[in-house]
């Protein structure tokens, strides 16, 4: 049987990652909204609809280290040009898996829909839900093939206190069912890697997504 996108992120959260080949597999979108490319170590996935030869052919004629074609300029602009979407940076990908017990930290969820946050989430994801604490914000939602996915943020005047830290610990007790919970850092945001990681974010690859018009 064929693999999904999702049966790929399910076998990566238990450390079974795709063969280190140098090979790129081509799986349909999990969605209309999500397309993209995942480069896990010496293996990448691209999930989009579009012709799977066409892919690689294109990533075959980019003139780098094969084993960072995916993740070239040249191949993600030509991608960009063929689904005419558009995308915002290359992200490390992290997952940690859930917590039992209630956070150990104080939370208020927020169900007005209108905090900042949530309403660029809502744009990528399904199921938001925000929690507010004193210095910050949490933000869960559904995102790519369905995974549980957050994003925290603190505000200024609360950095360099370990709050970025707690609130990505937070997020572990706070997914649903036991499941895992996936997020997203800019590798230059070397501040947020530190936090996630702190809270047993473990990098699994990194991820360039493709958002819709």
């Amino acid at each position: 049987m064929e693999r999904t996108l999702a049966d790929i992120l399910e076998a990566a959260t238990h450390g079974d990652f795709p063969p280190s080949d140098g090979g790129t597999t081509v799986v349909a979108q999990p969605s209309r909204r999500d397309a993209g490319v995942i480069a896990f170590t010496g293996h990448s996935v691209v999930f989009t609809d579009e012709d799977p030869q066409w892919v690689r052919r294109t990533v075959a004629a980019v003139e780098c280290d094969p084993l960072a074609a995916t993740m070239n300029p040249r191949f993600l602009g030509a991608l960009l040009d063929r689904t005419r979407r558009s995308m915002d940076t290359i992200d490390l990908l992290t997952v940690a898996s859930c917590l039992n017990g209630a956070p150990p930290l104080q939370l208020t969820e927020l169900t007005e829909a209108d905090h900042p946050r949530e309403v660029r989430a809502r744009r990528r994801r399904d199921d938001v839900r925000v929690w507010a604490a004193e210095g910050g914000v949490i933000v869960l939602g559904r995102g790519v093939a369905g995974r549980w996915e957050v994003a925290i943020e603190v505000d200024d005047e609360h950095r360099h206190r370990g709050l970025g830290r707690a609130l990505a610990t937070a997020a572990r007790h706070l997914v649903p069912d036991g499941r895992p919970v996936w997020s997203q850092q800019a590798v230059g945001n070397a501040r947020s890697v530190r936090a996630f990681q702190a809270a047993g974010f473990r990098p699994v690859g990194s991820e360039a997504l493709l958002l819709a018009a």
